[in-house]
């Protein structure tokens, strides 16, 4: 059951789809008769996916989130364990090529585990992901596939395929870490996926360092910031279903902990 509902909830923060539900509810209460809520309601359906398919609004959201942890150049990370890369990158444009140079591609999870690792920062790179459900390769092995194209020898990597979410990704990362008598790491992810990544690897046992990695600049051209498009309303979405996640992560590990966590909103 409470897997059921937190699919819905899930569901719901991809603005289209609570449109949806607000419009439904706006057409039942015009047919009841409640024409002025009926109205309202509709309208605040066509709002609310307007305003987030706007590139500015978009950027603005996103950027309560990724703007909690600053970008760090790799060189000036302190020393650690290993380094963490979670799956969640794109990776064909590693496989179209011989060799890659981690330090042109500027959003890329695995180019900051790799500059990372170069930097001599952590002797280990773990890459974590599953997904293999289908009997293809899990993500950490495309990951691995990939990584080894800019340099990286395959000695250097620790491989947990096993995961499905990020709480996954923790869990058995921390399991493969005490294994290895390793407690500090630092942890590769998106900037809008760190706050609450972070909050689960250091629940698992973790100290981590945050890498942060960023996912493209606003355009300066007005068409880039405000003319509405699918892209800014995925985007948006992400955010949205983010911040739902961390909430439900900071109400979890208290629970568990039975003991004050910061708000959701706070600094980790």
């Amino acid at each position: 059951m409470l897997s059921v509902v937190q699919a819905v909830v899930v569901a719901l923060t991809y603005p289209p789809t609570f449109s949806l539900c607000l419009l439904a509810c706006g057409i039942l209460a015009w047919t009841l008769r409640r024409r002025r809520i009926g109205g309202a309601l509709m309208a605040c359906a066509f709002a609310w996916s307007l305003l987030w398919s706007i590139p500015w609004f978009a950027a603005q959201l996103r950027g309560t989130l990724a703007n909690r942890h600053p970008l760090v150049v790799e060189s000036a990370l302190p020393e650690a364990d290993a380094i963490v890369v979670l799956g969640g990158g794109h990776y064909q444009g590693w496989m179209r090529r011989d060799s890659v140079d981690p330090d042109e591609l500027e959003t890329s999870r695995l180019a900051a585990g790799a500059r990372a690792w170069l930097a001599g920062r952590a002797p280990l790179i773990v890459l974590s992901g599953g997904g293999n459900g289908g009997g293809g390769p899990s993500e950490a092995e495309i990951m691995a596939t990939a990584i080894v194209k800019a340099d990286i020898p395959a000695s250097a990597l620790v491989l947990e395929d096993r995961s499905d979410s990020t709480q996954d990704n923790a869990r058995l990362t921390a399991a493969l870490l005490r294994e290895r008598d390793m407690r500090k790491v630092l942890l590769v992810t998106s900037t809008v996926h760190m706050p609450r990544a972070t909050l689960l690897f250091r629940n698992a046992g973790i100290e981590v360092v945050p890498v942060p990695v960023p996912e493209g600049r606003l355009g300066t051209d007005w068409k880039d910031r405000w003319l509405p498009s699918p892209l800014a309303l995925w985007r948006s979405g992400r955010a949205l279903k983010e911040y739902v996640a961390l909430i439900a992560t900071h109400v979890e590990v208290r629970f568990r902990n039975g003991s004050d966590m910061p708000p959701a909103g706070s600094e980790m």
